[in-house]
């Protein structure tokens, strides 16, 4: 919880209906990348009666494309630009009314922060910075809601270590996940000067279609159907919590609507796995688990690389979200995708390699 003021907004407790939060103009940063397209999307659908704007700089790992069932739609606008940009991010705010940020844009690929950790400064700590600057000055705005990650927490202390809740100590281990706690203490700051209606999420690793091939699931996706061995990165042990994107998008809508200002939300599922098994189970789903043994190969690990996340998610579930994609289907449905749109972005040969750094 970021502050001790009584919540202002209620939502259904002791079963009694009470009002939950409604947005009418959202700057929606980030949406032609992964997680946020799919939030874009559910929102211009479920909810036409919501302006929903768009912004991102297009950079290596987004694409018009994951937003193209919504270009027809009277609801959803699209512009390119720079969260860094104050005049073109203030100009936006006083020309669409807006009077709610779903924060999502950043810098989120940890191999490149090991590379050029500059440029996450600039994203997601600075950009960060400008868009609280900007909304602190603009007198339309009722919710900002900042999009973290569970690794601000740093690693699990073990495998039986209990879940992470909210007011978890933050211990980031590398410079990404090192912005992205910056940037929380930004929000924080925002929140507790000036009284930025702030809202924080920090989510498990999310999986599905729109994902740019540097990340693990559609990496090894691609490998596999370019008849290349899989590279795991030390023995393959470390684990991570698997969430399918769309259960992620509504966890947004419910914490759009639902969330209690000035909280953190952990979103995260059910689905641990280490990342060999990740390998098995997509070597089954395209049929070549009878070649485990040349497709599977292990490359240095990085500089670090944390042993596990786990989080409670039990805040959330108060406010009614739940997992409902399993794993088998949600992988299922990925690979067909990947199958379907596999040149979405291009050239990737790039994002193929053992430790990517695009765009550095």
């Amino acid at each position: 919880i970021m502050t001790d003021e009584p919540v202002t907004k209620k939502t259904k407790t002791n079963g009694e209906a009470t009002e939950d939060y409604v947005p009418k103009n959202i700057f929606l940063t980030g949406g032609a990348g992964f997680i946020a397209s799919h939030a874009a999307i559910l929102m211009c659908k479920k909810y036409p009666q919501y302006n929903i704007v768009v912004y991102d700089k297009l950079d290596y790992c987004s694409c018009r494309e994951n937003l193209s069932e919504l270009e027809d739609l009277p609801n959803f606008k699209f512009i390119k630009g720079d969260i860094a940009s104050q005049d073109l991010v203030t100009y936006v705010f006083k020309e669409e009314k807006i009077d709610t940020v779903l924060h999502f844009a950043a810098q989120t690929h940890v191999d490149n922060s090991f590379g050029n950790s500059f440029a996450f400064t600039q994203a997601n700590t600075y950009g960060t910075h400008v868009l609280l600057e900007t909304a602190k000055n603009c007198d339309t705005i009722r919710r900002f809601v900042h999009v973290s990650t569970d690794e601000v927490y740093g690693e699990g202390e073990s495998m039986d270590a209990k879940p992470m809740e909210e007011d978890h100590i933050l211990e980031p281990t590398n410079p990404y996940a090192a912005t992205k706690a910056g940037a929380e203490f930004l929000v924080k700051s925002y929140h507790r000067s000036f009284k930025l209606p702030c809202i924080i999420t920090r989510g498990n690793n999310v999986y599905g279609p729109h994902q740019f091939p540097e990340k693990l699931i559609p990496k090894f996706i691609n490998q596999l159907m370019r008849g290349r061995a899989l590279t795991l990165h030390g023995d393959g042990s470390n684990t991570r919590n698997f969430l399918y994107v769309e259960d992620v998008a509504r966890a947004f809508d419910v914490i759009l609507h639902k969330g209690e200002v000035g909280h953190i939300y952990n979103i995260g599922g059910k689905n641990e796995l280490p990342n060999i098994d990740v390998a098995k189970h997509l070597l089954r789903i395209l049929g070549k688990s009878d070649e485990e043994s040349s497709l599977i190969t292990f490359v240095p690990d990085r500089k670090f690389n944390d042993l596990r996340y786990t989080i409670n998610s039990s805040k959330l579930h108060e406010l009614g979200w739940k997992e409902e994609m399993g794993w088998e289907e949600g992988l299922n449905k990925t690979v067909e995708w990947y199958k379907k749109y596999s040149g979405r972005y291009g050239n990737i040969e790039q994002a193929l390699v053992a430790h990517p750094r695009i765009g550095m």
